[in-house]
This record gives structure tokens, C-alpha cells and sequence, in this order.
């Protein structure tokens, strides 16, 4: 089983949530899951963001869950020198073992188009990173994935999930 996960803040909230599915094109989630975080502590001043690390790695604890596959929206690294994204340090909560794929709508000044999937002839590019996978790979993984328009279905169902669960 592979997940897709995102994590809607809304104040000192959250919510997590994710789809799993088995095929890269598959139409529809097998199941989906979310998560309610009552209390999100924003970080010090100069610390990094990380609070979406938190809430996925809840939702993970919360459904006893262990893809073998996670698939997130955000980036995995901000650049080409692999400075560590929401992505990589996901990645080394789960002791290297889970590959993680992220999806981005908008680029990164630091990630030239070797990172970029095009997934709809006149749109904007994806920006693709990943880590304990190929970026070949996982660039050719995210365009298969079900969807005519430039988001994949299971992208937008899970982003859908995290904003509307009550």
C-alpha cells in the first residue's frame, strides 16, 4: 500500500490526512484516513517549520499505519544541494526505510527542471523530490497517476480530506 498524506493547518489546529492506494493509476483511494491534531505549537523563532512532520507522523502512530510508499505535497529537498525538506525529514523519522515522493504545485528558485513532471501539455510543471527512491523513477510514478488536469485525482482527494473532515 502506498499514501498520499497532507496536513491543513486552521490556526493552532490540524488535520491530517491520507488515501491509500495500490496502483499509480488508480481512480480512487482504497481507503482513506485522517487525523485531528487539537494543539500544533508553532516553532521558535529560527527553528524549522516542522509541524507537518508531527501531524503525519500521528496520523501514521493514530492508523497504525506502514506504506511502503509516501507520497506528500511539499518537497522532500528546497534545492538542488538536497537542503531537507518536510520530505527527507520524514524520511529519516522512519528510519530510511519508507521512500518518500513529494509533489509540489509551484517550483523552488533552487530546483532546476530536472525536478519538474509535466503532466498536461499547456500547464504549469509539477515540482517532483524525493528521497530512498530514483527522481526518474518517482518523476515517471507521478505521471502516471490517474487525472486528466495537472494534479493527479488522488492528490486533490487527499488535500480535499485534510480541509473539509470534521
Amino acid at each position: 500500500m502506498k499514501l498520499a498524506i497532507t496536513v491543513h493547518f486552521d490556526g493552532a489546529q490540524a488535520q491530517a490526512a491520507a488515501v491509500a492506494f495500490d496502483a499509480w493509476d488508480a481512480p480512487e483511494a482504497a481507503k482513506t484516513y485522517v487525523s485531528h491534531i487539537a494543539q500544533v505549537e508553532k516553532p521558535a523563532r529560527g527553528e524549522p517549520d516542522l509541524r507537518e512532520l508531527t501531524c503525519v507522523m500521528q496520523l501514521l502512530r493514530e492508523h497504525k499505519l506502514a506504506p511502503e510508499l509516501i507520497l506528500i505535497d511539499g518537497f522532500v529537498h528546497l534545492d538542488a544541494e538536497a537542503t531537507p525538506g518536510l520530505g527527507q525529514h520524514l524520511f529519516h523519522a522512519l528510519g530510511s526505510r519508507t521512500p518518500v515522493i513529494g509533489v509540489s504545485k509551484t517550483g523552488r528558485p533552487g530546483l532546476p527542471a530536472q525536478f519538474e513532471v509535466m503532466r498536461e501539455e499547456e500547464a504549469r510543471p509539477l515540482t517532483v523530490t524525493c528521497a530512498g527512491v530514483d527522481i526518474g523513477a518517482a518523476k515517471v510514478r507521478v505521471r502516471a497517476m490517474h487525472g486528466r488536469k495537472r494534479v493527479p485525482t488522488l492528490m486533490k482527494l487527499v488535500a480535499r480530506l485534510a480541509k473539509n473532515a470534521d
